[in-house]
Protein backbone atom coordinates (compact mmCIF):
# COMPACT_ATOMS: atom_id res chain seq x y z
CA UNK A 1 0.00 0.00 0.00
CA UNK A 2 1.05 3.71 -0.84
CA UNK A 3 2.47 6.07 1.98
CA UNK A 4 1.12 9.61 1.73
CA UNK A 5 2.23 12.36 4.56
CA UNK A 6 0.27 15.35 4.19
CA UNK A 7 1.80 18.25 6.29
CA UNK A 8 -0.43 20.36 8.47
CA UNK A 9 0.54 23.44 9.52
CA UNK A 10 -1.08 26.59 11.76
CA UNK A 11 -3.37 28.37 8.87
CA UNK A 12 -3.43 25.72 6.58
CA UNK A 13 -6.25 25.55 4.00
CA UNK A 14 -8.65 23.06 5.25
CA UNK A 15 -10.34 22.23 2.21
CA UNK A 16 -7.07 21.52 0.19
CA UNK A 17 -5.86 18.95 2.81
CA UNK A 18 -9.43 17.45 3.74
CA UNK A 19 -10.22 16.80 0.02
CA UNK A 20 -6.89 15.42 -0.65
CA UNK A 21 -6.58 13.21 2.43
CA UNK A 22 -10.39 12.35 1.48
CA UNK A 23 -9.63 10.80 -2.49
CA UNK A 24 -6.72 9.37 -1.46
CA UNK A 25 -8.01 7.26 1.71
CA UNK A 26 -10.94 5.99 -0.78
CA UNK A 27 -8.36 4.86 -2.98
CA UNK A 28 -7.42 2.92 -0.62
CA UNK A 29 -3.95 4.98 0.14
CA UNK A 30 -2.23 5.41 3.45
CA UNK A 31 -2.69 8.80 4.19
CA UNK A 32 -0.89 9.90 7.50
CA UNK A 33 -1.32 13.59 8.96
CA UNK A 34 1.55 15.02 10.72
CA UNK A 35 1.76 18.34 12.55
CA UNK A 36 4.34 20.21 12.05
CA UNK A 37 3.43 22.11 15.32
CA UNK A 38 3.62 21.19 18.89
CA UNK A 39 0.43 19.46 19.48
CA UNK A 40 -1.44 16.86 17.51
CA UNK A 41 -4.37 19.39 17.13
CA UNK A 42 -3.62 21.99 14.17
CA UNK A 43 -5.77 24.85 13.70
CA UNK A 44 -6.78 25.57 9.88
CA UNK A 45 -7.09 28.83 8.09
CA UNK A 46 -10.61 29.18 8.60
CA UNK A 47 -10.57 28.09 12.22
CA UNK A 48 -10.92 24.95 11.83
CA UNK A 49 -9.53 22.41 14.48
CA UNK A 50 -8.09 18.83 13.08
CA UNK A 51 -6.22 16.08 14.73
CA UNK A 52 -3.33 14.95 12.94
CA UNK A 53 -2.40 11.27 13.50
CA UNK A 54 1.17 11.74 14.60
CA UNK A 55 4.04 14.77 15.27
CA UNK A 56 6.46 15.64 12.44
CA UNK A 57 9.72 15.71 15.05
CA UNK A 58 8.29 11.97 16.11
CA UNK A 59 8.24 10.55 12.90
CA UNK A 60 10.28 12.49 10.76
CA UNK A 61 13.15 9.76 9.93
CA UNK A 62 10.19 7.76 7.93
CA UNK A 63 9.89 7.74 4.51
CA UNK A 64 6.08 7.72 2.53
CA UNK A 65 5.94 7.75 -1.16
CA UNK A 66 4.50 11.41 -1.26
CA UNK A 67 4.67 14.23 0.82
CA UNK A 68 1.66 16.72 0.21
CA UNK A 69 2.12 20.27 1.10
CA UNK A 70 -1.06 21.62 1.66
CA UNK A 71 -1.28 25.90 1.01
CA UNK A 72 -3.37 28.84 2.93
CA UNK A 73 -1.30 31.69 2.97
CA UNK A 74 -0.18 31.28 6.83
CA UNK A 75 0.38 27.29 6.26
CA UNK A 76 2.94 27.71 3.21
CA UNK A 77 4.51 30.57 5.54
CA UNK A 78 5.08 28.88 8.75
CA UNK A 79 6.19 25.17 6.31
CA UNK A 80 8.42 27.77 4.44
CA UNK A 81 9.95 28.63 7.72
CA UNK A 82 10.61 25.26 9.79
CA UNK A 83 14.12 23.63 9.16
CA UNK A 84 12.66 20.58 10.17
CA UNK A 85 9.73 20.52 6.96
CA UNK A 86 12.00 21.42 4.91
CA UNK A 87 14.55 18.96 5.61
CA UNK A 88 12.09 16.47 5.39
CA UNK A 89 10.43 17.50 1.75
CA UNK A 90 14.45 17.83 0.59
CA UNK A 91 15.23 14.06 1.69
CA UNK A 92 12.09 12.82 0.24
CA UNK A 93 12.89 14.99 -3.09
CA UNK A 94 16.15 13.34 -3.30
CA UNK A 95 14.98 9.89 -2.94
CA UNK A 96 12.78 10.56 -5.63
CA UNK A 97 9.84 10.41 -3.72
CA UNK A 98 6.56 11.93 -5.04
CA UNK A 99 6.37 15.97 -3.92
CA UNK A 100 2.96 17.45 -4.04
CA UNK A 101 2.38 20.91 -3.12
CA UNK A 102 -1.02 22.74 -3.81
CA UNK A 103 -2.16 26.34 -4.09
CA UNK A 104 0.86 28.62 -2.34
CA UNK A 105 2.83 26.14 -1.30
CA UNK A 106 4.91 25.56 -4.27
CA UNK A 107 6.01 29.37 -4.66
CA UNK A 108 6.46 29.90 -0.81
CA UNK A 109 7.56 26.73 0.69
CA UNK A 110 9.60 25.12 -2.79
CA UNK A 111 10.43 28.14 -4.35
CA UNK A 112 10.70 30.34 -1.09
CA UNK A 113 13.91 27.79 -0.35
CA UNK A 114 15.54 27.09 -3.72
CA UNK A 115 13.59 23.35 -3.38
CA UNK A 116 11.75 23.56 -7.34
CA UNK A 117 15.22 22.67 -8.39
CA UNK A 118 14.15 24.37 -12.06
CA UNK A 119 11.46 22.13 -12.26
CA UNK A 120 7.74 23.35 -13.83
CA UNK A 121 4.96 23.92 -10.92
CA UNK A 122 1.85 25.23 -10.83
CA UNK A 123 0.78 27.78 -7.70
CA UNK A 124 -1.90 30.14 -7.14
CA UNK A 125 -2.05 33.79 -7.68
CA UNK A 126 0.80 36.06 -8.56
CA UNK A 127 3.47 34.04 -6.12
CA UNK A 128 5.24 32.73 -9.24
CA UNK A 129 6.60 36.41 -9.59
CA UNK A 130 8.83 36.04 -6.34
CA UNK A 131 10.28 32.40 -7.33
CA UNK A 132 13.45 32.05 -9.40
CA UNK A 133 14.39 28.44 -9.41
CA UNK A 134 11.45 27.40 -11.27
CA UNK A 135 9.59 27.92 -14.26
CA UNK A 136 5.27 28.98 -13.86
CA UNK A 137 2.70 27.11 -15.19
CA UNK A 138 -0.50 28.62 -15.61
CA UNK A 139 -2.27 25.69 -15.73
CA UNK A 140 -4.09 23.76 -13.02
CA UNK A 141 -1.97 20.69 -12.26
CA UNK A 142 1.64 20.66 -13.41
CA UNK A 143 4.09 17.21 -13.31
CA UNK A 144 7.79 17.58 -13.63
CA UNK A 145 9.44 14.50 -12.83
CA UNK A 146 8.58 13.66 -9.33
CA UNK A 147 6.85 17.32 -8.73
CA UNK A 148 3.50 17.71 -8.90
CA UNK A 149 1.83 20.99 -8.07
CA UNK A 150 -1.06 22.66 -7.99
CA UNK A 151 -3.06 25.77 -8.91
CA UNK A 152 -4.99 26.40 -5.96
CA UNK A 153 -8.19 25.08 -3.51
CA UNK A 154 -10.73 25.22 -6.51
CA UNK A 155 -9.15 22.65 -8.58
CA UNK A 156 -7.84 20.15 -5.54
CA UNK A 157 -9.81 17.24 -6.87
CA UNK A 158 -7.86 17.51 -9.92
CA UNK A 159 -4.86 17.62 -8.36
CA UNK A 160 -5.88 14.77 -5.79
CA UNK A 161 -7.06 13.07 -8.43
CA UNK A 162 -3.65 13.22 -10.79
CA UNK A 163 -2.11 12.43 -7.01
CA UNK A 164 -3.62 9.26 -6.96
CA UNK A 165 -2.96 8.26 -10.10
CA UNK A 166 0.97 8.38 -10.26
CA UNK A 167 0.68 6.60 -6.54
CA UNK A 168 -1.30 3.48 -8.13
CA UNK A 169 0.86 3.86 -11.37
CA UNK A 170 -2.42 3.66 -12.82
CA UNK A 171 -5.14 6.31 -14.35
CA UNK A 172 -8.07 3.94 -13.89
CA UNK A 173 -8.83 3.89 -10.52
CA UNK A 174 -8.92 7.49 -9.99
CA UNK A 175 -10.92 7.85 -13.19
CA UNK A 176 -13.49 5.12 -12.26
CA UNK A 177 -13.56 7.21 -8.90
CA UNK A 178 -14.39 10.41 -9.80
CA UNK A 179 -17.06 9.00 -12.23
CA UNK A 180 -18.63 7.69 -9.00
CA UNK A 181 -19.14 11.00 -7.40
CA UNK A 182 -19.68 12.93 -10.87
CA UNK A 183 -16.06 14.34 -10.91
CA UNK A 184 -15.22 15.42 -14.63
CA UNK A 185 -11.34 13.93 -14.53
CA UNK A 186 -8.93 14.14 -16.52
CA UNK A 187 -10.31 16.87 -18.53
Amino acid sequence: MKKVAVLLAPGFEEGEAIIIIDILRRLNIQVDMLSCNDALAVTSYHAIMVTADALLRDVASQTWDAVVLPGGPQGSQFLSRDEQVLDFVRRHDEQGKLICPICSAAARVLGGNALLKGRRYACSGDLWQNVGDGTWVDAPVVEDGNLISGKGFGLVFDFAFTVAARLLGDEAPAREHAEHIYYPWPR
